[in-house]
């Protein structure tokens, strides 16, 4: 098991391979699919970004509303493949990881291999235990979209498996 604080670099990518665990702490970033599509209509007309995406994680989560006394609902990964449309520019962009579940696209694989990124995947079905490793929660960007809105998560011990790593393998094939 290894674990990761948050930014990315360089060193700690090339250090992980697929199907490592990894326990990770520090900010990361929610976003799905609404959140993406503004992001990249922002990128497209040249604007700034609701955050860095240099060396940043996004989780592809929209959690449930919190209860009393706590940071944040429920917070499970969805479907990262719905991503996959915005996700090359967002590498171009200096995003360096990306946790979700199941399979990417050809195209968003050799990316994670150009741009030396790297894919996690975290368990589905786990969103009750997943929040209870998300210790602040805000939202920072697009309120309007209620759970779609980018959220900046402080994560401590946060379970995540490799899928691709930032060399192409793939815990898929």
């Amino acid at each position: 098991m290894r674990i990761i604080n948050t930014p990315l670099t360089k060193n700690k990518i090339d250090s992980l391979n697929a199907g490592d665990i990894v326990l990770i702490s520090g900010v990361i970033y929610t976003a799905r699919d609404a959140a993406h599509k503004k992001m990249l209509e922002a990128i497209k007309k040249k604007q700034v970004l609701p955050f860095g995406l240099g060396n940043q994680i996004i989780y592809y989560a929209g959690p449930t509303p919190a209860k009393k006394g706590s940071p944040i609902g429920s917070c499970g990964p969805t479907t990262s493949s719905r991503m996959d449309y915005y996700t090359i520019p967002l590498l171009e962009n200096g995003l360096k990881g990306m946790i979700g579940k199941g399979k990417r696209g050809a195209k968003v694989i050799k990316a994670i291999k150009k741009y030396k990124a790297i894919y996690l995947i975290a368990v589905g079905g786990a969103a009750a235990l997943l929040s209870t490793k998300i210790k602040k929660a805000k939202v920072i960007a697009y309120p309007e979209l209620g759970t779609e809105a980018i959220r900046e998560l402080q994560v401590k011990d946060f379970p995540v498996i490799v899928a691709i790593d930032n060399k192409g393998k793939n815990i898929f094939k």
